[in-house]
């Protein structure tokens, strides 16, 4: 596909590349950096290649309108990949047309390289004629039908496009005091929890670890907090095991096993925080590639997850112990429904109201936080103390 092995890399060439690996089901945070480790680029190119990247994939259904109404055959997947970057260059990052396309045209090689420079030439023109009138939201915003549909039945019109629209927009890395990158949604959580001298608390969905560690590492004066940190998923144990290293301060046990059936004492905990696996609708600006991945039979499986770990997770309470409900989503299967269940299954656990920030709204008995309100990942709180 690209020219020459012997030709140094590039950004696009770069980009094209990793596309196609993401189009085949792999992960854009899982591909790009070790490609870009490998690369030799320049840290600006390399700032190019991640916008690329990224870009690309979240704009992924806009740029096929573009590029499929000048299409009559099926492509090979470099040459969609390039004409998608091409698109992406022209319509979003307000790239000049002829920058745009003779340097994607570069990076093809053999007689795809015409067609590529003809359909880019053609988007350009497009765009130049003045506004676009686009078939409908998901397409013009890049999300899948469905998606678009179920936030607009739970949130409103108005509430889910501006969701959407903000999830468009790249993530700023955000760090705590100790270093840790973490989203301010997430911070917030942790926060909320809120872990006093000498309480033992469980995180029953540990990995990757940020909020564990948050909460092991809560100022406080000796004894500090203790924090068990559960987990089954193997694959994501590593990270957590090196982040409780680095950041856990010595007060976070790790306990591989399914959060559903935690090998824990029942009743002897002070709190336990279930930041549950959730579609994870909150987090596409950085995640862009989980949106297409994704499914809405997703939403209904995992809910019916969320019951059961919280089930096992108000069963490792004492009297008085608080239970933290967290997911970075915005459905309301997975927020105010997950609240009416817990309300008619468990009536003896009072809500209590957490300590957040403003840009928090009320939702059921819960908080929501939602990324346009303060450009963090959406995400939902509920807090219960079972008497």
């Amino acid at each position: 596909m690209s020219a020459s092995a012997a030709r140094p890399a590039t950004a696009r060439a770069l980009a094209i590349g990793a596309l196609v690996e993401i189009d085949a089901g792999a992960r854009a945070n899982q591909v790009l950096p070790g490609r870009l480790a490998a690369s030799g680029l320049a840290e600006r190119d390399r700032a190019f290649t991640t916008e690329l990247v990224y870009g690309t994939v979240r704009m992924r259904r806009a740029c096929d309108w573009l590029i499929d109404r000048h299409l009559r055959r099926r492509l090979d997947p470099e040459v969609r990949a390039a004409l998608r970057i091409g698109a992406y260059q022209l319509a979003f990052l307000g790239t000049p047309a002829h920058a745009a396309v003779s340097a994607t045209v570069a990076e093809v090689a053999g007689p795809a390289r015409g067609l590529v420079n003809a359909v880019l030439r053609r988007v350009a023109d497009a765009l130049d004629r003045g506004p676009l009138r686009w078939p409908d939201l998901a397409t013009e915003l890049s999300y899948p039908d469905w998606l678009v549909g179920l936030l607009v039945q739970d949130l409103g019109e108005a509430t889910a496009r501006a969701a959407l629209v903000q999830m468009n927009e790249p993530a700023a890395a955000t760090r705590r005091p100790d270093g840790y990158t973490q989203d301010l949604a997430s911070q917030q959580v942790a926060r909320a929890v809120h872990v006093r001298p000498g309480e033992v608390v469980v995180d029953l969905c540990a990995a990757p670890g940020g909020k564990t560690t948050a909460m092991a590492t809560t100022p406080t004066a000796a004894p500090g907090p203790f924090v068990v940190g559960v987990e089954l998923d193997r694959d994501r144990l590593g990270r957590l095991v090196d982040n409780v290293a680095h950041y856990g301060q010595g007060r976070v046990a790790l306990v591989v096993a399914d959060g559903a059936r935690p090998p824990l004492r029942l009743g002897a905990f002070d709190k336990v925080l279930v930041d549950a696996p959730c579609s994870g609708i909150g987090v596409l600006r950085r995640r862009p590639d989980a949106r297409w991945r994704i499914q809405a039979a997703d939403v209904v499986r995992l809910a019916a997850l969320q019951r059961r770990l919280l089930a096992a997770a108000i069963g490792l309470l004492r009297p008085g112990g608080l239970l933290y409900y967290s997911v970075c989503t915005l459905t309301l299967a997975e927020t105010a429904a997950i609240d009416r269940w817990l309300a008619t299954t468990y009536p003896d656990l009072a809500p209590v109201l957490p300590d957040l920030d403003p840009t928090w709204e009320r939702v059921g008995r819960g908080a929501r936080l939602l990324p346009q309100a303060a450009g963090t990942d959406g995400m939902f709180l509920l807090v219960l103390r079972r008497t």
